[in-house]
């Protein structure tokens, strides 16, 4: 992987970081309030779970190949 490559990715991981952590915050604030609405709850999460993953991802891209 070139280095160019390896900055990329790290800079896409924080920003992912970054939204993941916000929506977190949105939906505990969703959920505090007396009258949340409960599909856009479900939204949030589920877009919370995908960004999850897209970290996840982009984490085991930045673990070098051991077999190489």
């Amino acid at each position: 992987m070139y280095p160019e490559d390896t900055e990329a990715l790290h800079q896409r991981l924080a920003e992912l970081t970054h939204e993941h952590r916000e929506l977190d915050e949105a939906i505990a604030r969703l959920q505090a309030s007396d009258e949340h609405d409960q599909f856009q709850v479900t939204r949030l999460k589920k877009r919370k779970l995908l960004l999850k993953d897209m970290i996840v991802r982009i984490k085991s891209q930045l673990i070098p190949d051991l077999n190489a």
